[in-house]
């Protein structure tokens, strides 16, 4: 029998217990991208990506708009199944399953791979709702267990203390960096394996993408993390790894360290350093 990535979950299971050895443990990549390229309709933005992504840390992919950032993230959650005439060759593999193959189903797979986007999205619902939306809707727990879920998740996302007295306010009376808190709970709530995010901070000031950024540093411990960011100083502050894309391919990628003080291509230099993008 073919396995799936749903194999590991099944939807409406009762108090459902972490195994003893979580997939984080494991010393493989969660996430290997096997020569994927990537069309829409006639047009290729991607173009041969081949590269693993590690565990229990932050990978950063950095480069120029356009440049197929955001397409290869979307690739992650089969978000871009949503859109016509997609295509694809090549193979992205969760945990050692495609991420492709004829039994996925895409919604299990965005229970596993979270996501958080650019603009903070709260459901127009209280926040207690906003968070127990992904847990009630693939059954993950009893009901009774949704208080105790939701308050892990929103402590998770260091939003808890701000909003304990006010679960049934609208998420959306929240400020934005307390929305894109919410979003990071809401998708913590479905306890992931990878959590993508799409310049999350971008709409964000200052402070509030200060307490992202450290948020990003305690959830490496459990999760890995992606995120795609136009800021050289986030990428160097928060990643453990970081990839350069340019035009669809994948430049360079290695230790973020290694990355922003000797890269080894000179386009990842000029952009490092200000030169175009």
């Amino acid at each position: 029998m073919t396995t799936t990535l749903s194999d590991s979950r099944t939807v409406g299971q009762p108090d459902r217990a972490r195994p003893a050895v979580r997939p984080s443990d494991r010393p493989t990549p969660i996430i290997d991208v096997r020569a994927y390229s990537f069309w829409y309709g006639a047009t290729q933005a991607l173009f041969d990506l081949t590269f693993t992504i590690p565990r229990r840390a932050v990978t950063a992919l950095i480069g120029p708009s356009g440049c197929g950032k955001s397409t290869f993230l979307r690739s992650v959650n089969r978000l871009n199944d949503l859109i016509p005439r997609t295509r694809h060759t090549g193979d992205i593999l969760l945990e050692g399953v495609s991420l492709f193959s004829p039994g996925t189903d895409p919604v299990k797979l965005r229970e596993l791979v979270g996501m958080v986007f650019q603009r903070p999205n709260p459901f127009p619902k209280t926040i207690f709702d906003n968070v127990a939306y992904g847990p009630r809707l693939h059954g993950l727990c009893p009901e009774r267990q949704i208080p105790e879920r939701v308050e892990r998740a929103l402590r998770q996302a260091a939003l808890w203390d701000e909003v304990k007295d006010r679960l049934r306010a609208p998420g959306t009376s929240l400020s934005g960096g307390q929305q894109q808190r919410l979003c990071i709970a809401r998708a913590l709530a479905n306890e992931p394996e990878v959590l993508l995010m799409d310049e999350p901070c971008s709409a964000l000031d200052p402070g509030a993408t200060q307490r992202i950024e450290e948020l990003l540093v305690e959830l490496k411990r459990s999760y890995a993390i992606v995120i795609v960011t136009h800021n050289m100083q986030q990428a160097s502050r928060v990643a453990d790894v970081t990839g350069f894309f340019y035009l669809g391919r994948l430049v360079e990628f290695g230790d973020t360290t290694q990355i922003f003080t000797r890269p080894a291509d000179e386009r990842t230099e000029a952009y490092i350093t200000g030169r175009f993008g």
